[in-house]
């Protein structure tokens, strides 16, 4: 995982829901920045992510800001193609940007692991967050609540040293080109 206090790794991808580019860094004007690692067919995205796009709408009305992005192959995992990157992005109400990483540089520049994957950075694009969104997982009977993303969120706006004891993200696993 990407040390604490990283800077967070500049990138300049399209948002497939809107054609517009989405930089970072891009300004300082945002409380927080949260990228998500994340993509159309894994289970662990699935069970969550109505939940995150709540809770990512929750927190872009107090500033913070939001990019989901997709690193697999579409080659091997076609359900993850961009078209339906847009598709899946409407059915589940998803606000925020969400963008195709081709390339897959922008998830090895972030070390990304897993999806879904968070990362969390201030003002300032210092990490200060990477891990799990919640202890939920599809089939452990526990519902979605985003209480570790939420918690980093509540800190980080609140001005409150957010504990380094982070878990790591649980989910599929980038689906990396040959």
């Amino acid at each position: 995982m990407l040390p604490l206090g990283t800077t967070a790794p500049s990138f300049s991808l399209v948002n497939i829901l809107n054609g517009e580019e989405v930089c970072v860094p891009d300004s300082d004007q945002y409380a927080g920045t949260v990228i998500i690692f994340m993509c159309n067919h894994c289970p662990y995205v699935i069970h969550l992510i109505d939940h995150i796009a709540q809770l990512a709408a929750k927190y872009t009305s107090k500033g913070f800001r939001f990019i989901g992005i997709n690193s697999n192959d579409i080659e091997r995992y076609p359900e993850d193609r961009p078209e339906l990157m847009k598709t899946f992005a409407e059915q589940h109400q998803i606000e925020f940007p969400y963008c195709f990483d081709s390339t897959q540089k922008v998830a090895r520049d972030y070390d990304a692991a897993c999806t879904p994957d968070f990362y969390v950075f201030d003002r300032n694009l210092k990490l200060v967050y990477r891990g799990r969104y919640d202890d939920s997982r599809p089939g452990n009977q526990i519902r979605p609540s985003g209480d570790d993303l939420a918690f980093a969120l509540d800190c980080l706006k609140d001005n409150e040293e957010i504990p380094e004891l982070q878990y790591p993200s649980a989910g599929c696993n980038i689906k990396w080109k040959s």
